[in-house]
Parts: C-alpha cells; sequence; structure tokens
C-alpha cells in the first residue's frame, strides 16, 4: 500500500470502479465537484480497490472510500468501516449533536462579539469531541493475516506510544484489508485513487494515485500485513 506502482491487476479493477462512478455520477447526493450546479460541498474521496483471491481461487476485487458518508448508494456496495458514527447508536448519535449545538452557539457568540464566552465553549467543544474520538476508537480492532486482532490503541502505542490520530482506520487500505481477513478472502493487489475535485491543499487531483497516508495508516497496515 505504500509503494508508488499500481499492479496491472489493480489498475484494472480500479478503471471498472471508476466507470460505475461515472455512470452513477448524478446518482449520488455527495458532491465530487465533477457535475455543475451539483448541490452541496464539494469534495473530493480517496477510493481503494483490493483485489482478492477466495479459498476456491476466485478472483474478484472490493473497492471502498476514505471516511464515511451517508448516501445509500455508496454505503450499500462499498465496504464499511468499522464504526460509523452517522448510522451507530445513540450515544454516538447524542454526543454528535451536542457538538453541533456547541458549534452554531459559539459562531453565534462570535458574530456578536462575545470572544470569552465563545472561548470558554470551544474549550467544552475540546473536551467533548476528546471524548467522543477516545469512545469511537474503543471499538476499532484490527486483524492480522494470522487471524489475530489488536486494538487501535495497542497498535499505535507499540507503534509510536502515540494516540491514534482523528480517522485512523477509516481510510480505505485498512477498511479493505479488514473486510478481506474477517471473510477468509487473500489479499493480492491493492491501489488508492482520488476521485473529483482537487482538495484545499493541492496535493490530491482527480484520478490520480498514491500510496497509503503514513500518519493514519502505516501503524494499522504494518500490523495488519506484519511489516
Amino acid at each position: 500500500p505504500f509503494g508508488s506502482a499500481i499492479p496491472k491487476i489493480c489498475s484494472i479493477a480500479a478503471a471498472e470502479l471508476q466507470l460505475f462512478l461515472t455512470e452513477n455520477q448524478h446518482k449520488l447526493r455527495h458532491n465530487f465537484g465533477l457535475e455543475p450546479n451539483k448541490p452541496g460541498p464539494v469534495k473530493g474521496k480517496m477510493f481503494g480497490v483490493l483485489v482478492v483471491e477466495t479459498t476456491h481461487k476466485v478472483l474478484g476485487y472490493l473497492c471502498t472510500f476514505s471516511g464515511t458518508s451517508e448516501d445509500e448508494t455508496l454505503t450499500s456496495m462499498f465496504v464499511p468501516s468499522q464504526v460509523d458514527v452517522s448510522r451507530n447508536n445513540t450515544g454516538f448519535t447524542k454526543s454528535m449533536t451536542e457538538l453541533t449545538v456547541l458549534g452554531n452557539k459559539i459562531d453565534a457568540l462570535d458574530a456578536a462579539g462575545s470572544r470569552a464566552e465563545a472561548q470558554h465553549l470551544k474549550a467544552q467543544r475540546k473536551a467533548k469531541s476528546q471524548e467522543l474520538q477516545h469512545a469511537i476508537f474503543d471499538q476499532y480492532h484490527f486483524l492480522n493475516a494470522a487471524g489475530a486482532s489488536k486494538s487501535i490503541w495497542a497498535i499505535f502505542k507499540d507503534h509510536n506510544n502515540k494516540k491514534p490520530p482523528a480517522g485512523s482506520g477509516d481510510c480505505a487500505a485498512p477498511k479493505l484489508l479488514q473486510y478481506a481477513f474477517e471473510h477468509h478472502l487473500k489479499p493480492l493487489a491493492i491501489g488508492e485513487f482520488w476521485w473529483g475535485a482537487t482538495n484545499k491543499s493541492n496535493d490530491r487531483h482527480h484520478l490520480n494515485y498514491y500510496p497509503a497516508c503514513s500518519e493514519k495508516c502505516r501503524p494499522i497496515l504494518g500490523y495488519m500485513l506484519g511489516e
């Protein structure tokens, strides 16, 4: 996943996925910035494909995207995240709602010039956000090829003795490998490409392939692949 070359068999699978995205672009609620006048905020996404082999030596591929989505077309056919806050238990939903309410209050106070009150609420929001992130990470456990499981906390502790960054575990590569190991599929080749408008930092461009990220993915993938 950290290599620069994409195996031919993986590029074939990626081309099929890209054709699906092109043909179904008008059905997707998510605005990738590829259609004029489509409503909603414009945001590209990283997509990944993993070519696998079944126990009966049949080839196929899995696909997914980094992060989460409430778009039913995307969530129905792609490998899911271990934890999807938007579709999970009421505790997560309540916490997300509380963060949104605090954010709205902060915006209103900033607009009114009440900076002292806004700073107080920002501290509350930060604490609640950290509490929610901790609760989410408690749900993440990753498999390796040998079938052993390890929590995301333990993986990062053993790797660099740091806390997992926000969003760890929801990138395409770990989601794909987790699903493959759970369903006894042998991973053969993996590739990730950007789909949609260029991101704000200008380092992700439509249809370009990119290696898995180091900050979030290397500790997890290192454990999963035995590096």
